[in-house]
């Protein structure tokens, strides 16, 4: 019978390897109801008799069978609920002992037709580092129960019969299980009943009687497919599992981020580097490669010999100016220019390209915020304006900011549209 469970036993454990869980550190769910079917032998002999083994000295082995249904409260302890039924036999029986031959010739013969128990159990709990699920588990139980039997005597002077009795008994016991798969359990103990009745073999004796069941069986859990027992489960090597699964996968997106910065970094000093030392980042750099002492304008080009010249401004080009002017606008209380503002911007630096311009920016605020905020954010403007236009081109060398702050109005502060007047940039051409 026990190489049949073992085989079945190994079917299911191939056919049941998934995960306890398919997301790390959720609620996790477990097996804590099983059932148990076991046989075994059955015996009047316990290790807790008397010398003479109780009023027969002679034990006889029958056939026993049993089940059980368990709950699992904690990992280490559990309520089940027992059935037993059997016979109890045993032979030459003590108050014989001076007719050799009637005693050789008497015995027992109780017939368990029910016992009920309740009982505790208690399994050494899985603290295994490595294992999460444990193989071996050995367990203890205690409980009270009670049961119905009938016992018949028989003799060299006839036979007796006790009739069915029903009586309180305390089962108490000890095994292991082998835990073969996540849901299935090999169920090999021993266990003693003190039964509350002096006449359970037949005769009255002068202490009550006892009766062992030592057993083979197995436990079948019941719950979702894939989960584990909670009786044989390892928190603690679940833990280290999930540390180390997740420490991989912290050291892998450190790896990973690492190797971003070093290619970023790179990228960064590629465009930022100057490889011909002409002023010019190479992200900027229209000219590459110009050779050393060139004078360049700002897209890092060779400027030609500049021909003297008698500078002219017309009224086209003041009207380019007057437009950008009029058309610059800032994000609120910062230096950074609104796209907005990019088309008539690009008109003034193809202007100061084309015909070799020099601009002044002026920046000018309103008297609303502090002096020392008002003129950095009236210089920052400009600046940005000159940033912008050598970008596009212009020759920095050629345009100068400066920044007024709220020195030089244009109107009153005292009202919003003079306010509004106030805060500008002025684009001067000579």
């Amino acid at each position: 019978m026990i190489l049949s469970l073992i085989g079945l036993s190994s079917s299911l454990f191939a056919q049941d390897n998934s995960a306890d869980t398919t997301k790390r550190f959720d609620k996790r769910a477990f097996r804590t109801w099983s059932i148990g079917l076991n046989t075994g032998m059955l015996t009047h002999y316990t290790p807790f008799n008397s010398q003479s083994n109780g009023d027969f000295r002679t034990p006889q082995e029958s056939w026993g069978y049993g089940a059980y249904v368990k709950k699992q409260i904690l990992p280490g302890f559990g309520i089940q609920a027992d059935f037993l039924a059997g016979k109890v036999k045993g032979k030459r029986a003590n108050m014989l002992a001076a007719d050799p031959v009637a005693q050789d010739n008497s015995g027992f013969n109780t017939r368990i037709d029910w016992a009920g128990s309740l009982s505790g159990n208690f399994t050494i709990a899985n603290l295994s580092l490595n294992q999460k699920r444990s193989f071996l588990s050995p367990y203890v139980t205690a409980g009270a129960g009670y049961m119905s039997s009938n016992a018949s005597v028989y003799s060299t002077s006839g036979e007796g019969n006790t009739g069915y009795k029903e009586n309180w008994f305390i089962p108490v016991g000890a095994g292991f299980k082998l835990g073969v798969s996540k849901g299935v359990n090999i169920d090999l103990g021993y266990k003693v009943s003190f039964v509350k009745a002096t006449d359970f073999d037949g005769l009255n004796g002068s202490s009550n009687d006892r009766f062992s069941y030592a057993h083979a069986g197995i436990e079948i859990a019941l719950g979702k497919k894939g989960t584990s027992q909670l009786s044989n489960y390892s928190a603690i090597a679940a833990i280290r599992e999930e540390t180390a699964a997740e420490s991989a996968e912290l050291r892998k997106a450190l790896s990973t981020s690492e190797q971003n910065r070093l290619r970023d970094q790179e990228q960064y000093a590629r465009d930022l580097g100057d490889d011909d030392a002409d002023g010019v980042a190479n992200k900027f750099d229209k000219c590459p490669g110009t050779p050393a002492n060139t004078v360049i304008d700002g897209a890092g080009c060779p400027l030609k010999t500049p021909v003297p010249q008698q500078i002219i401004i017309t009224e086209e080009d003041r009207r380019v100016v007057g437009e950008a002017i009029k058309n610059l606008e800032f994000d609120l209380g910062k230096s950074t220019i609104k796209a907005k503002s990019y088309e008539t911007l690009n008109r003034v630096a193809g202007l100061l390209v084309e015909k070799n311009f020099s601009l002044k920016l002026a920046g000018h605020t309103d008297n609303t915020g502090s002096m020392a905020l008002n003129l950095r954010l009236s210089k920052d403007r400009a600046e940005a304006v000159k940033s912008y236009l050598v970008s596009q081109g212009a020759n920095p060398s050629r345009i100068e900011a400066t920044g007024y702050g709220p020195n030089q109005p244009i109107a009153s502060n005292k009202t919003a549209e003079g306010r509004q007047q106030n805060r500008r940039v002025e684009f001067t051409l000579f």
